[in-house]
């Protein structure tokens, strides 16, 4: 099984950069325009992680 990912709340902007390219469509807009991840669909692929521009995703172990 593939690790998933976390968005650090504290460091999301908002931008939305990793939905736009999340393949598993496993990022969704939480309450305060800020993003989550959806730990069941998420493949552990870490196309979002490499896109953030605030560096507010990283692995969940």
């Amino acid at each position: 099984m593939a690790n998933t990912y976390k968005i650090d709340q504290m460091n999301c902007i908002g931008c939305h950069s990793c939905m736009a390219v999340c393949p598993a469509m496993a990022i969704a807009e939480s309450l305060g325009g800020k993003c989550k991840i959806d730990k069941d669909n998420c493949m552990g692929c870490g196309t979002c992680a490499s896109i953030c521009p605030v560096s507010a995703i990283e692995p969940d172990l």
